[in-house]
């Protein structure tokens, strides 16, 4: 009777754990993985790569030919001990995602410039690459002086279509967003 016990609640836990994961894997998740900074003639440039996982709804929303705006929100800072940071940089960078129905292609907008693929996993590995973002100058930096660097991609829900709008605030699935990504660069080498 005592080994039955124990048999159910170990049943019971089991299937807690393949039910909550199963419901995880579902759900949108966007994560910055790794980011940096590197020079080139007088400019800082970002870097940066994360992982996109959408969720059943929002690649329903897609194929129905709506539009998925992200924001990269990028902050150098100045670290302050008793006061608030200041505030050196900040850019903001806009990139789209869609599907034209057409051409059965998805489409990946960012700075102007258009770029085609067959598959949302095609789309989602170049929505997920950051790479050689203008944020600042060196001049805007000084030698022997401590940065804060603030990276952080997220969904722009106020772009999405209202009745997605009204989806979102009730539903965890739309609230895409990443953790906030900080660093210390070294930006003098």
């Amino acid at each position: 009777m005592h080994y039955c016990k124990k048999i159910k609640v170990i049943f019971c836990v089991v299937a807690l754990v393949l039910f909550s994961s199963s419901v995880l894997a579902e759900g949108s998740s966007l994560r910055l993985r790794s980011a940096n900074l590197t020079v080139y003639e007088d400019d800082y440039l970002l870097n940066a790569d994360a992982e996109i996982n959408f969720g059943s709804e929002i690649e329903k929303a897609i194929l129905k030919g709506f539009v998925f705006n992200f924001l990269i929100e990028f902050q150098l800072l100045t670290p302050k001990k008793y006061w608030f940071d200041d505030e050196v940089a900040t850019v903001v960078q806009h990139v789209s995602l869609s599907y034209h129905a057409l051409t059965r292609q998805y489409i990946v907008m960012r700075n102007d410039q258009q770029r085609a693929y067959a598959t949302l996993d095609e789309a989602l590995e170049d929505l997920s690459i950051i790479q050689d973002m203008k944020v600042f100058q060196e001049a805007d930096v000084e030698k022997g002086e401590r940065y804060q660097a603030v990276l952080l991609m997220r969904l722009d829900q106020k772009k999405l279509p209202k009745a997605l709008q009204i989806e979102g605030m009730t539903s965890s699935e739309w609230k895409i967003s990443s953790q906030r990504f900080e660093w210390t660069p070294n930006l003098f080498k």
